[in-house]
């Protein structure tokens, strides 16, 4: 028999609804059903901050879990103490860990789409969304492996974060940060920047039409970063015209330090960055139950 941890979040952990069941209990109830009727055990479980999700995560590795997520910072959020559960000190970095990685391999998680966001990372992975389709991709056991970035502010990011473009009251602006991807400098902090990204996957990918990053995917190993940068086009006869030079670059870690506080949104989640902030690279660190 398998032990399946059937988790949904609550409204202190970003679910957005105030019932404590994501909007609607009627996927979570059909995938319930669905396991039962295939003799799982399930346990259902609503998590209202960080100490109910550590609650519900014990059981693992022993229990499968399934993410009843109505947006991609709601699973976010199971990730991020999944990782802080798994993460060991740096005192006690195991044998056999891959050097480009401070975490072990993370226990494959089923995904539960409570929406229809054609736009959620469920649909950008090809994941099902039908609540017995993907009972059965976690009774079945297969899973994908997918890279994740941490930061040093003790989060991470599953698809990716955009920092800039419009402040709180929408009003589009520019500053000043220095971006650095390795040993690539992307910007020195003495230029203004609309609008930079750091990806793991397509999300912010093509903001307000300008494409930033190209073709991201979530299990090459190396994050994208673009920086949006306003340049002065000067001719012999005419006015000197602004124009968007897009700078790229693929690598292991990203450092940026901003002059300012910025506004960002990560994974669907917004937020201010006031100080340096560094991502990098976890290869193949979770996983996913796919079909």
């Amino acid at each position: 028999m398998v032990d399946i941890v059937l988790l949904a979040l609550g409204e202190e952990s970003q679910c957005g609804c105030d019932n404590g069941a994501c909007g609607t209990r009627t996927p979570i109830l059909a995938c319930r059903d669905a396991l039962r009727a295939a003799d799982a055990e399930v346990s259902t479980v609503v998590a209202h901050d960080d100490k109910e999700i550590d609650a519900a995560l014990r059981g693992l590795p022993e229990a499968r879990l399934v993410v009843a997520s109505a947006a991609d910072g709601q699973l976010r959020a199971v990730m991020r103490r999944l990782v802080r559960m798994y993460a060991p000190a740096p005192s006690k970095r195991p044998e056999g860990l891959p050097a480009d990685r401070t975490i072990p391999d993370l226990p494959p998680i089923g995904i539960l789409p409570l929406g229809p966001d054609a736009t959620d990372l469920a649909t950008r992975l090809g994941l099902p969304r039908d609540p017995a389709e993907v009972a059965a991709a976690v009774l079945g056991g297969k899973a994908r492996r997918l890279d994740l970035l941490r930061n040093d502010g003790g989060s991470v990011t599953l698809d990716g974060a955009l920092l800039g473009g419009t402040d709180a009251s929408g009003t589009a602006g520019t500053y000043l940060a220095r971006i650095e991807v390795d040993d690539a400098v992307l910007a020195d902090g003495t230029e203004p920047v609309l609008v930079s990204v750091v990806a793991n996957a397509a999300r912010y990918a093509t903001v307000d039409g300008l494409p930033l990053v190209t073709a991201p995917v979530m299990d090459d190993g190396v994050l994208d970063v673009a920086v949006a940068v306003p340049v002065a086009s000067r001719s012999l006869f005419r006015r000197p015209r602004m124009e968007i030079q897009v700078r790229r670059a693929h690598g292991r870690a990203v450092a940026i330090a901003p002059r300012a506080d910025v506004p960002f949104i990560d994974d669907g989640v917004e937020g201010t960055l006031s100080r340096k902030r560094s991502w990098w690279m976890e290869r193949a660190a979770w996983a996913v139950y796919v079909p």
